[in-house]
């Protein structure tokens, strides 16, 4: 008799030491051979159960422990004498017998084949089985136990815990990574000791490799141990949404277990968006110590509501090296950045955040990953000339000034970047995306990547496709309408960008310290500047991470060095404020900006929220235009909308005056009026209005309720006259203070 059983010894679980113990106990006894126990006759001895054995047919039983890794026995046994019939049996823990198994195949002539998995009834458990064998007494046979690894049935990509369901009915978590130069992939964490050479994961054939692990759930730790051609690497799971920090471990996490509560909320239009741009870590801290967290930051969101922002948009919170960083070298796309508190925070504070009636935009990277702390890089160990291997392009458009670019054309890699996309929208709720420097994305230093611009469309066709209510944002700077044109017309898809065309002129404009500099047609040019014609496909601000950064300063800081709560600082800084909030566009806001936040942008550097004090009255101005750019009171409908008519450009006088409008008429029509000098007027000024009747002042931010230092200025409601002026039908002569912003309306 040969046999040549294919098993792979591992530590024993702990139904195989139960089952030891009954093997010491002297109930039976195997041998590293097989046992031949005579068959017994249906019926014989049927009150006692003691077994007889017919003269001619035996059992050979051999015993095969089952771990929770293995997936299926598969049993084939043949006679090697050409001997018509033999029979295959299995049982968990006990010898089986003719009446007595858990599984039987006897077709009756030829091989035979026996396969128990999680698929299969009865399942494959992590346990002990005996494998016997019936066959003629004189006969000898071939025996393959065969416990090699099976691919996961269940799907996706990544780590994925699995309950009892059908095909699965005793639970754990699946595993798969693409990692097409392999030759071997095992998996290594706390559930088997991080031995590294004793799970073994199968190939799929198409460069996956996966496997079901029973029994691991939920906040397990692991890493995939690689063997290729070019060594073997141990490497976190490119998917992993959970990792213990940067340079440690993978978590297996439960993507479903969250209990979202934010069903009532609806993302609000996009022409009524206010952007809060927020820093985590740095939003609502203490220095030194840790950063701040999603936790942290939840305890502030209350001031975000009370300013009337209705977005946020977060700096990068994917898993980056370290604990501080603004979040642009992250290394682990798919993980939530453990120092901030990992996945179920980052949810929480989306739910919190939608309780409040605030959409939560992210901004992602996909133009380049790392440096630092780069699993991805050389993941199976294959590359070109050094380069970053399966990722990432191996050609002149290698690499970007900030780190790897991601190579667009695998088509892996694509789907690796459209399922970060939905993975972000569908299981983080959240609302829409900053793209990072696309012009990275879709040029190179060899010219235009036409599979990164294909990305782009497919990504934001995916977004259309499943949740168009939410907003994709490029950080483009090159000018293109091309960026926000629709992927029906050739265009990338994006539905806004963010606008260089205006940042830079209103910075510049109330940052020159000499009145006579400003270039109110710059100004005029930055108001009307839009993509596609479309007012509400541009993002604008005089604030924002780059701009306060990089070698610039907040704007306050900018207007006075050093002395940011001056007078010139707080008037010219706010009149900046007000050119945001009224202007086409989407307005947004960098934290801190509504509390006169001074120096730089530092990772390290919180927000003092003393200031919130300190500079109220600021606060408030903010908070007044905030809510008139949204039209809270009925009365300025047309900051809305899609018209804008910049009806005077006084380069002179440094004065500039346009009109707003959705529909037009009384709660529609805006008027905008922006004193850019150190000069007050008194009723000497005339400028012009598109209709008769009583124009009212909404706002004056010369009021000294803004400010104790402020002039308070009186601004007076108007009483149009029917003198054309500036192109317009009617006018009025206005009094307004130095550097201050009036809006009217009726």
């Amino acid at each position: 008799m040969t046999h040549s059983p294919r098993l792979t010894v591992r530590p024993l679980s702990a139904p195989v030491l139960t089952l030891l113990a009954l093997l010491a106990s002297g109930l039976f006894v195997p041998s590293a051979s097989a046992q031949q126990v005579g068959l017994r006759k249906a019926g014989d001895d049927a009150q006692t159960g003691a077994p007889k054995f017919g003269p001619d047919w035996v059992m050979d039983v051999h015993l095969v422990p089952i771990n929770d890794h293995q997936p299926q026995l598969k049993v084939n046994a043949s006679t090697d004498d050409g001997s018509p019939y033999l029979e295959l049996y299995v049982r968990e823990f006990f010898p089986p017998t003719s009446t007595a198994f858990n599984a039987k195949a006897d077709a009756g002539e030829g091989p035979e084949e026996l396969v128990l998995n999680g698929g299969t009834r009865p399942v494959l458990k992590s346990s002990v089985y005996w494998v016997g064998v019936r066959h003629d007494k004189g006969s000898s046979y071939s025996l393959d136990i065969d416990l090699s690894p099976i691919p996961s049935n269940q799907p996706g990509m990544g780590s994925l815990p699995y309950g009892p369901k059908a095909g699965a009915p005793l639970g754990g978590t699946a595993f798969r990574v693409w990692a097409p130069f392999a030759t071997e992939v095992h998996l290594a964490g706390s559930f088997n000791g991080w031995n590294g050479s004793t799970v073994p994961m199968a190939s799929e054939g198409n460069g996956n490799w996966s496997l079901d692990y029973r029994d691991v759930g939920p906040g397990a730790q692991y890493k995939y141990v690689i063997t290729s051609p070019y060594g073997t690497f141990w490497r976190n799971d490119p998917r992993a949404e959970q990792v213990t920090n940067s340079i440690g471990n993978s978590v297996v996490y439960d993507r479903e277990a969250y209990n979202w509560t934010d069903a009532g909320f609806n993302m609000p239009p996009w022409n009524e968006l206010v952007i809060y741009q927020m820093h985590v870590g740095t939003f609502n801290d203490a220095p030194g110590g840790t950063p701040g967290s999603f936790a942290s930051a939840i305890e502030r969101l209350d001031m975000v509501q009370e300013l009337g922002a209705n977005a946020i948009k977060l700096l990068p919170v994917a898993e980056f090296a370290g604990d501080f960083s603004w979040g642009y070298n992250y290394g682990h796309p798919f993980a939530v950045e453990t120092a901030y508190g990992g996945p179920d925070e980052l949810k929480r504070f989306v739910d919190e955040a939608h309780d409040r009636g605030i959409a939560v935009l992210l901004d992602v990277l996909y133009n380049h990953w790392g440096p630092q702390d780069l699993d991805l890089w050389q993941f199976d160990g294959w590359n070109l000339d050094g380069k970053g291997g399966i990722y990432f392009y191996q050609d002149i458009n290698a690499e970007t000034q900030w780190g790897p670019r991601p190579d667009f054309g695998r088509p892996e890699v694509r789907q690796y970047i459209r399922d970060n996309v939905l993975m972000w929208t569908q299981e983080f709720h959240i609302d829409g995306f900053r793209f990072d420097s696309t012009s990275n994305i879709h040029k190179g230093p060899g010219g235009d990547i036409p599979a990164g611009w294909s990305l782009l469309q497919w990504v934001n066709d995916e977004i259309n496709n499943t949740q168009p209510w939410k907003i994709s944002i490029a950080e483009d700077f090159q000018n293109n309408d091309w960026i926000s044109k629709s992927t029906g017309e050739g265009g990338a898809g994006f539905d806004a960008q963010w606008d260089g065309n205006f940042v830079h002129p209103i910075r510049g404009a109330v940052i020159t310290p000499n009145d006579a500099d400003r270039n109110m047609w710059s100004v005029r040019d930055a108001i009307l500047y839009s993509y596609n014609g479309d007012a509400f496909q541009r993002v604008i601000y005089t604030e924002s991470h780059d701009e306060v950064a990089n070698g610039s300063s907040r704007v306050p800081e900018e207007i006075f060095p050093g002395n940011a709560d001056s007078w010139f600082s707080k008037k010219r800084s706010t009149l900046a404020g007000a050119i945001v909030l009224t202007s086409p566009g989407i307005p947004m806001m960098f934290q801190g900006q509504e509390l006169l936040e001074d120096e730089y942008f530092q990772d390290t550097d919180p927000i003092d929220w003393n200031k919130a004090d300190t500079f109220a009255g600021i606060r408030s101005l903010y908070q007044d235009l905030i809510r008139l750019r949204r039209n809270w009171f009925d009365n300025t409908r047309g900051l809305r909308g899609q018209n804008t008519n910049v009806f005077q450009v006084n380069d002179f006088d440094k004065l500039i005056a346009f009109h707003r409008w959705d529909q037009g008429g009384p709660g529609d029509d805006v008027v905008v009026i922006a004193n850019f000098s150190n000069k007050t007027w008194n009723g000497d000024y005339r400028i012009g209005l598109p209709r008769d009747g009583e124009w009212k002042v909404r706002f004056n931010s010369d009021w000294d309720g803004y400010d104790a230092e402020f002039d308070n200025h009186p601004a007076y409601d108007l009483t149009a006259e029917n003198i054309p002026w500036n192109g317009l039908p009617y006018s009025a002569n206005i009094h307004i203070g130095p550097y201050t912003c009036i809006i009217l309306s009726q």
